[in-house]
């Protein structure tokens, strides 16, 4: 009876070993994993992910595959890493240093692998609903950090405050993308008049924005989350709705302004550390974005088609510091802690066009309505705006967030699209 057992159980295995649907299973769950570990770890984060990959080969339709990488939202990412890979023939770095900086386009690679699978997976929701709640789970870690330091995963010497693992700008940016991503489901379940279910949505918002207002939030999340509401209600409310919320609003702020001294420092910030850093020339962050930029924009002009190859910021910032116009005091970094202008550098015109056909072709699949195109939508937003501020395309966490948030939500509308017109050849 055990040996007949033990041969059932080997069968059923070897059944499940070949069927693409079991592999399809699988798949799906190291997604689910790879967007629950992402606001915790980047070692977990690549773990799942290389599993996720390699989870795809025995069931993988090889030339629909190679057919979907035609599209111009796949096409775009993986030109951008070509581009990458072959601007290391011009760079003047350090082989070391052209191959590291080919690094963080390698994530674009990925984009394409989730949008061919969740057009056909049926669970896309599911990541977003993992990521949601492993962000909550952060969320209630970051509330303990402030009243227990010690339970921060950090080291002593960069302890931040209410920051269980990572930083405050990536938390700030999880932080932001759920409580405005829910926006819309807590819409749709008011004018369906469940109550009670749109509630517990705005609670847990709600919950994301207190955390921010109160513990800490980055300069970067402060300017972009309006612009992201501000998408929101031009979609999907009436001018007398978008009214009431931006007085709410405004009201709750002057609240939060009053009693959060957190969001005071942060705000004022701004106006500080640019009057330092232009009347007195002092360091600020503020002032290194500044001079950064300004050093990035010469670069540019000295190299304007197709820039000075991968890797060559940090050798261009160094030899920038020893210039009498440097701003003494400020750190040489080759990140300009600007998307467009590090792409610049690096490839020029070219670069940039690859990029904002990137933003372009994304934006536009997630025209219409439906929460997959609104979380597309919103994560493309986010992006191309925190970009601004930072190389949030080109950064581990950030990265990774437009990777998995545009993959799955346009794989998920295409996946609709796809239903919508095999109704529509039904009904004719």
């Amino acid at each position: 009876m055990t040996a007949l057992a033990q041969e059932t159980t080997a069968q059923v295995l070897w059944r499940r070993f070949r069927s693409p649907a079991a592999w399809s299973e699988t798949v799906d769950l190291f997604a689910i994993l790879t967007a629950a570990a992402l606001p915790w770890s980047t070692s977990l984060t690549a773990i799942f992910n290389a599993a996720f990959l390699v989870c795809m080969v025995p069931f993988l339709d090889v030339r629909a595959f190679l057919q979907s990488l035609m599209r111009p939202i796949c096409a775009a990412p993986i030109a951008l890493f070509v581009l990458a890979l072959v601007g290391t023939l011009w760079s003047d770095a350090a082989w070391g240093v052209r191959l590291y900086a080919v690094g963080p386009t390698v994530k674009l690679l990925v984009l394409p692998v989730l949008l061919y699978h969740f057009e056909r997976s049926p669970r896309g929701n599911w990541i977003f609903i993992a990521f949601l709640v492993s962000c909550a789970l952060l969320s209630v870690m970051s509330w303990l950090v402030v009243f227990y330091p010690g339970l921060s995963l950090k080291a002593e010497g960069v302890l931040e405050r209410g920051i269980f693992v990572k930083n405050y700008i990536d938390q700030s940016q999880e932080f932001t993308l759920c409580a405005v991503a829910l926006a819309y489901p807590v819409t749709m379940l008011l004018r369906e008049k469940r109550y009670w279910p749109a509630a517990l949505l705005t609670a847990l918002a709600l919950s994301f924005l207190v955390n921010m207002a109160f513990v800490v939030v980055s300069r970067t999340a402060l300017v972009t989350a309006p612009i992201m509401l501000g998408v929101f209600a031009l979609l999907h409310l009436r001018w007398r709705s978008i009214a009431i919320i931006f007085a709410a609003l405004v009201a709750c702020f002057a609240i939060a302004w009053q009693a959060s001294p957190p969001l005071r420092k942060t705000v004022e910030t701004f106006s500080r550390d640019y009057r330092l850093y232009m009347q007195q020339s002092e360091p600020t962050s503020m002032g290194e974005r500044l001079e950064y930029w300004r050093h990035a924009v010469q670069f540019f002009v000295r190299a304007p088609l197709a820039g000075h190859g991968t890797g060559s910021s940090e050798g261009l910032f160094e030899r920038a510091a020893q210039e009498p116009s440097w701003v003494r005091g400020v750190r040489v970094f080759p990140n300009p802690h600007n998307q467009t202008l590090h792409v610049a550098i690096q490839w020029g015109a070219i670069g940039i066009a690859i990029l904002y056909a990137i933003w372009i072709f994304h934006f536009q699949l997630f025209r219409g309505e439906g929460f997959a195109r609104w979380i597309g939508l919103l994560v493309v937003v986010q992006n191309a705006f925190t970009s601004l501020f930072n190389s949030h395309l080109f950064d581990f966490h950030e990265g990774w967030m437009y990777v998995i948030g545009v993959g799955v939500a346009g794989g998920m509308v295409i996946r609709a699209r796809q239903a919508e017109a095999k109704a529509g050849e039904a009904g004719s």
